[in-house]
């Protein structure tokens, strides 16, 4: 009995190996891979680079990101801190400073505003998206072009609440009354998603959509535009008019402002245009 335990013993290893150098291992992509390496005959490709906005975190883009990554391109999707223009625009440059490459900036509702500070005098930028976004021009606030048309119904949905300030004193944020917050925001996005969108809102200083916007890189920068139409945060007319004065390639389609949730194959389709063209 004791030399067949040994015996047993001693075969076990060999066993072990020969089941382990039979067991299918699936091939590591190639080093030459141009998917894998983010870059194709054109050359590498660029960073995809998505910042949200208002009431809304990076995991509004979930399904865009997807479908960029399958795409195979580079994407990133920080946390805008929607705490003022000046200081959300800063922290953006932060973040391209440590991207190689080339970028195409996407910015979706207030994040509009950021991406169009962000990307002046940055060579490597070379496209502009706006998705149900402000495009400012110097001087103006999303508040300002908010209600330059009629159709927004926010004012009706918000509750101010009171933050510390960084320095000392008091700042006023906003938040969706959670309630309100599918049919304001989110009213072609399933409920049980709606709801959980409406607990993860970021809010956003007030200071935030006030501020007034410095110069605009889409002034030199090509731009493409994806107009919500049902959209009842920005007017879709102010969309419209905002994009033809930027000059930007517009799509339009039957969405609310969440269009990046609801719609993600049309916000992708947008982003990979401008990708595609700037190469």
């Amino acid at each position: 009995m004791h030399l067949k335990r040994r015996a047993l013993a001693l075969a076990l290893p060999a066993a072990l190996a020969t089941l382990v150098g039979a067991a299918p291992v699936a091939p590591a992509a190639p080093a030459s891979d141009p998917a894998a390496a983010g870059t194709d005959r054109h050359g590498p490709k660029p960073t995809i680079v998505l910042v949200h906005g208002a009431f809304a975190d990076a995991s509004s883009w979930s399904g865009t990101i997807r479908r960029l990554q399958h795409a195979g391109y580079p994407v990133l999707a920080p946390a805008n801190p929607l705490r003022g223009l000046a200081a959300d625009t800063a922290y953006l440059r932060s973040v391209l400073a440590a991207v190689d490459g080339p970028v195409v900036l996407v910015g979706h509702s207030y994040g509009g505003a950021v991406i169009s500070g962000a990307a002046l005098g940055d060579s490597r930028v070379k496209a502009l998206v706006y998705i149900a976004a402000f495009t400012p021009d110097k001087g103006e606030s999303a508040a300002e072009l908010a209600a330059k048309f009629p159709g927004s119904t926010l004012g009706d949905t918000v509750n101010p609440r009171a933050y510390p300030l960084p320095g000392g004193g008091i700042g006023t944020e906003l938040v969706i009354e959670r309630a309100k917050f599918q049919r304001q925001f989110a009213a072609d996005v399933p409920a049980a998603d709606a709801a959980v969108m409406a607990v993860t809102q970021r809010p956003v200083a007030t200071a935030a959509l006030e501020e007034k916007a410095g110069q605009a890189a889409w002034k030199t920068i090509p731009s493409w535009a994806l107009v919500a139409t049902a959209d009842k945060n920005i007017p879709p007319a102010a969309q419209r008019w905002m994009a033809r004065r930027a000059g930007s390639q517009v799509t339009e389609a039957d969405a609310s402002h969440a269009v990046a949730v609801s719609r993600p194959a049309v916000v992708t389709h947008v982003i990979l245009a401008a990708a595609r063209a700037t190469r």
